[in-house]
């Protein structure tokens, strides 16, 4: 793989020059605060520009990447060979019909949950805290306080790894725990229905309330993570195991097991990956030793 310079200039032909970032440090990108530099990063106006650049980089054997708002992101601190697509802040728009809410990947999940509130419309109040994107959400069924995607996602629109817009719907988005058919696929999603029912507006505000207050007390919202950085293990609760190893407050360089939270691992400043990436063995490796349980990661890491 090479980036070369007539590669750059058919991005910014085909997408346009302020939309195409060259050595992007990706810790501008990522919740965690941490990652090296992307050799290039997209940011495309509509899903025709992601098309347009998925072909590009395919006639030129370029790899590429897609994110969101970058909330469940291990960044290496090397960066990232090839395209980085972010879609964060592009396909956001949203479109509310009855009970369904059609919306792009790049939308928040916070701002879907409050057009839901204002529609009221009830569903989608476990995701009224999750910092990601739609799009990320559906990749890996985020969830959360009983609630996961797969309860209300109905349709997905996606391009695939040839360019061309498919739809699926109900069980064939494949979900399982933290897990779909777009996972590791090659498949960008564009926008999904979501399906939603009726409700009192005050009991989802209410419930929205308490899930995010419940956030506030248990987890530290106030210094950069990628959130829950493990699995729940079955039968058991990762940031207990890892509390019960007495792990909280352990620290590599910058990188710390949060001592709000022992599912979650801190920046505090200048962590780098490389040390979130020792943390997270040693808290594996602990915990195994201790408890026979494997731990497995769910955040992102490239």
């Amino acid at each position: 793989m090479e980036i070369t310079e007539r590669f750059i200039q058919l991005l910014q032909e085909n997408i346009g020059e302020s939309s195409i970032k060259v050595k992007e440090p990706m810790k501008n990108h990522t919740s965690f605060r941490i990652g090296g530099d992307a050799d290039i990063m997209v940011l495309p106006g509509n899903y025709e520009d992601i098309r347009v650049t998925m072909k590009i980089c395919k006639e030129h054997d370029v790899p590429f990447f897609v994110m969101g708002n970058g909330s469940n992101l291990l960044v290496s601190d090397e960066g990232i060979r090839g395209v980085v697509i972010k879609t964060f802040k592009s396909l956001n728009r949203v479109k509310v019909d009855g009970e369904i809410i059609e919306a792009e990947s790049g939308v928040l999940l916070s701002r879907l949950a409050n057009i839901a509130l204002e529609n009221e419309l009830t569903g989608l109040e476990f995701t009224s805290g999750i910092p990601g994107t739609l799009g990320g959400a559906i990749v890996m069924n985020a969830g959360a306080y009983d609630g996961e995607m797969k309860q209300v996602v109905l349709e997905t629109t996606f391009i695939d790894e040839d360019g061309n817009i498919r739809t699926v719907k109900g069980d064939a988005h494949g979900f399982g725990y933290r897990t779909s058919v777009f996972q590791n696929s090659g498949k960008v999603i564009i926008s999904s229905k979501i399906g939603l029912k009726k409700g009192n507006k005050q009991c989802i505000r209410d419930k929205m309330n308490d899930l995010n207050e419940r956030r506030r007390q248990k987890q530290p919202l106030d210094l950069p993570s990628a959130g829950s950085v493990f699995k729940r293990p079955e039968g058991y609760f990762a940031g207990k195991l890892i509390e019960d190893c007495g792990l909280k407050g352990y620290r590599i360089g910058d990188a710390q097991v949060s001592e709000k939270h022992g599912g979650f691992i801190v920046n505090l400043g200048n962590a780098k990956a490389k040390e979130v990436m020792q943390l997270i063995e040693h808290i594996k490796k602990t915990v195994k030793d201790k408890f026979g349980v494997d731990l497995h990661t769910e955040i992102k890491i490239i």
